[in-house]
């Protein structure tokens, strides 16, 4: 068995972590993304039906954290404009791939706290959860400042958030923080072979952080076992309600509507998401 990545004590607790295992490691992640991670039930026709509009007037749509595009690109496919905007390189090279003759996408390589793309946009996306990679106040209103200058007057942005669950939460702080659970399962999309993933949480209350690392089981054919890997650690910020009010207050939106999933339902107790569609005060 071939083990890439970090090593382990079975707790997600890191032991080991070279550049080379590292880098191997986020090359698969990046590999795979599009065939590990669905989209989420209404989201693609939520983000079109916003695109609409935007491409009534003409005018341009930002994805902020686009990764390999798997957004993006589909608004694009409407005869939208579309920029997306990454830090990884190797996510906009995939997502260059995914889109190659198209004339109305382009891929920026910039950091979401602090960019500047000499242009203005109707419609900001911040998609799949991406704004928890943000883990510091200060880094959450860099970004929403630099998204603000971005944003034509009354433009809009959209936010996707995970929606906390305090019993999901409490229980990382006791037995099952750490430890590594099976998450599902897809189908290599270059050898063909299952892959089998793993995640292990851990929650910190007095930084509300969150941090995950991800394990791959590769198996061939015959179901044998080829390679593991894991991903370094990454902290995510838990975003509470109101916390994710002030701070928009804070850098000059108004927010229109909080809905609990992309079939614009009301945000309530059972929510799995927090959908924010808010306005450039």
């Amino acid at each position: 068995m071939l083990e890439i990545g970090v090593y382990s004590n079975g707790k997600g607790i890191s032991k080991l972590m070279t550049k080379s295992r590292v880098k191997k490691a986020w090359d698969f992640y990046t590999e795979t993304y599009d065939s590990s991670v669905p989209d989420w039930s209404g989201e693609i026709d939520f983000y079109k039906g916003m695109a609409t509009e935007v491409k009534s007037k003409g005018q341009s749509i930002l994805e902020v954290a686009c990764g390999t595009g798997r957004v993006g690109i589909r608004l694009a496919k409407e005869g939208v404009r579309v920029v997306g905007l990454d830090l990884s390189a190797g996510m906009l090279k995939e997502a260059a791939r995914k889109s190659q003759g198209m004339a109305n996408v382009r891929w920026v390589k910039g950091d979401m706290c602090s960019f500047d793309l000499d242009e203005t946009f109707r419609l900001v996306l911040i998609t799949g959860h991406a704004f928890h990679n943000l883990n510091e106040p200060a880094e959450q209103a860099a970004c929403l400042e630099s998204i603000h200058r971005h944003l034509l007057p009354d433009g809009r942005l959209v936010i996707h958030l995970d929606f906390p669950d305090f019993t999901w939460l409490s229980d990382l702080m006791g037995k099952m923080g750490g430890v590594f659970e099976k998450e599902g399962e897809f189908q290599h999309p270059r050898t063909g072979h299952m892959i089998t993933t793993f995640k292990a949480w851990s929650y910190e209350p007095s930084t509300q952080a969150t941090t995950v690392t991800e394990a791959f089981e590769e198996r061939d054919d015959s179901g044998k076992l080829i390679s593991r890997m894991e991903t370094p650690p990454c902290k995510l910020h838990s975003i509470f309600r109101f916390e994710m009010e002030h701070l928009l207050a804070r850098t000059g939106f108004v927010v229109d509507a909080v809905y609990g999933n992309f079939e614009k339902e009301k945000l309530n107790d059972k929510s799995k998401n927090m959908i924010w569609v808010v306005r450039k005060r």
